[in-house]
């Protein structure tokens, strides 16, 4: 990978981060936490999202890839299966 696309990258991830750190936050003071209360739920909530994320995308990588494999065949003289 050239040194401009890890540039690009590490700015996208920086985005992210930062976006979902202020929304957590956001949320946090909408809810009434004030004080060093309100640091703990902005990180609290930050790592949750990105926790989630981190295993959400590879799930979905194998749902795709199984749904793929079930629908399609693999020799050509066969038909995939139709869902209907």
């Amino acid at each position: 990978m050239s040194r401009k696309m890890k540039k690009i990258l590490v700015i996208l991830s920086l985005v992210l981060i930062l976006s979902i750190v202020l929304t957590s936050f956001g949320i946090a003071y909408a809810g009434g936490v004030r004080g060093v209360g309100l640091l703990g739920s902005c990180f609290f909530l930050t790592f949750g999202i990105l926790i989630v994320l981190a295993q959400l995308v590879p799930a979905a990588m194998l749902l795709s890839s199984l749904i793929g494999t079930a629908f399609s065949s693999f020799r050509t003289g066969e038909l995939p299966i139709r869902a209907t």
